[in-house]
């Protein structure tokens, strides 16, 4: 029985051990690249005397290869999208002498706010590609309009339109060097909450591409409220919307026969 038990265990051990001999070296080493990242805070509160805030995000690159951190093959991309909604742009025209609306376009699912900070200027045909197809960046972002479109040619000047107004607001930022490398897989990004960010869950993304091409991605949410006196006339004008209403032009009649008495002539 001992000897039927030897010779059983050698036939278990022994192929196990030529399975492991035949591995390729280095073969468990050659795992795909990877990204970690945090961000300095997880919410942002808008009170009376918010003047926009600084938002910092954090990451590292697990796997990296050496040679290619050593000679910047590796490209981080970091945005922050705010709620999407339909964003209407209309066009202006004078007629009879009255500057009137007389065209409009409406766009679906937009981000209210974007911000995109880069290690370097991406400006490489394959990277450019790259980015249109995942839709990251301004000049990237999908801008597909509702309903019937009755002059296509008309399409890429609206969207140019839309891209225009929203920088010159400050909702849409962006900064070619805003990513740094504060060691050879760790870096930092920052990012401007402009005064006006509009309030909601936004989402922070991290983009890693090695050569110019995507290799992977993270994402984590972050909440902007607001708080105090803002909350309370926003939870108002939202939840008891007759109320409110009554009493704005309660107030704007006091108002008004307030200025009435100060102001009247005897």
């Amino acid at each position: 029985m001992l000897k039927q038990l030897a010779l059983l265990s050698m036939f278990i051990i022994a192929p196990a051990g030529v399975s492991l001999a035949q591995l390729p070296l280095g073969e468990a080493s050659s795992a795909q690249e990877g990204l970690d990242i945090g961000v300095s805070s997880n919410e942002i509160a808008i009170t009376s005397d918010f003047r926009g805030a600084d938002l910092t995000v954090f990451g590292a690159i697990t796997n990296a290869d050496d040679l290619l951190l050593a000679i910047g093959q590796y490209d981080i991309i970091v945005t922050l999208e705010g709620p999407r909604d339909y964003a209407t742009v209309r066009r202006k025209e004078r007629v009879l002498g009255i500057w009137i609306n007389t065209e409009s376009m409406t766009f679906e699912q937009v981000p209210e706010s974007y911000s995109i900070a880069s290690t370097r200027q991406l400006d490489d045909e394959t990277q450019l590609t790259a980015l249109d197809n995942i839709g990251v960046g301004i000049e990237h972002l999908p801008l597909n309009p509702t309903g019937y479109i009755r002059d296509v040619g008309q399409l890429s000047e609206f969207r140019e339109a839309y891209r225009r107004l929203k920088l010159s607001g400050g909702l849409y930022q962006k900064e070619t060097s805003g990513v740094r490398f504060v060691s050879s897989s760790l870096f930092r990004a920052s990012l401007r909450l402009p005064a006006n960010v509009p309030d909601g869950v936004h989402i922070v993304r991290a983009y890693l591409f090695k050569g110019g091409t995507q290799v992977t991605q993270r994402e984590i949410p972050l909440r902007v409220v607001k708080t105090g006196l803002e909350q309370a006339i926003t939870d108002a004008a939202h939840d008891r919307p007759l109320a409110y209403g009554a009493f704005c032009v309660l107030i704007a009649m006091l108002t008004g026969w307030g200025a009435s008495l100060v102001f009247r002539k005897d």
